[in-house]
């Protein structure tokens, strides 16, 4: 693809796939039809396919920026230990997952896409807890993935009654600290 600025015309298209595609990969997961990301967006296949001429292409548009937000500097800013801030950024990591299951469905392959953000997502966590760890404000038989696998499921169940999924996680993050009996 060129590195040439899009045309008005072009940039809005590009803008409408991306914006039905999260729609649609919320709603539906990481197999949604590419012809419902067309139609929503008010394109023609042809169109979607020559902006993102793979389903991998349109799922990169969709999530790196988010992945971004995610990962963005500041993350866990402001919290007064390490322990405050794995928790805020795992917060956060919750946050990012709610209403993502194509996302979730997706870091279970491997793909370039996939390691990319993958990497990127824990080569923020894994500090992170190794701080809280080291600081003796997280449990220490637990990795990052452990932590962020249970997130995600977390994440993306459904919460019927409202501030539940607020107490799940708090539950969730009470059991990283370290027994205090031990």
């Amino acid at each position: 693809m060129s590195d040439r600025p899009l045309r008005a015309d072009a940039r809005r298209n590009h803008e409408r796939i991306v914006e039905a595609a999260t729609a649609v990969f919320a709603e539906a997961g990481a197999s949604a039809s590419l012809e419902e990301v067309a139609r929503r967006a008010g394109v023609g296949s042809a169109t979607l396919y020559r902006r993102f001429p793979t389903r991998g292409a349109l799922f990169e548009a969709v999530y790196s920026g988010q992945v971004d937000q995610l990962l963005a500097p500041g993350a866990g800013e402001g919290a007064g230990s390490p322990g405050e801030a794995l928790d805020a950024w795992l917060r956060r990591f919750v946050d990012f997952i709610i209403g993502k299951r194509a996302f979730a469905e997706e870091m279970a392959h491997d793909t370039e896409i996939v390691y990319a953000a993958r990497r990127r997502i824990y080569g923020t966590a894994e500090p992170l807890l190794a701080a809280a760890q080291a600081a003796g404000e997280a449990r220490t038989d637990v990795t990052a993935d452990d932590i962020l696998r249970m997130l995600s499921g977390i994440g993306l169940a459904d919460y019927p009654q409202s501030g539940q999924l607020e107490r799940v996680v708090g539950v969730c993050l009470d059991g990283l600290r370290p027994d205090p009996r031990a």
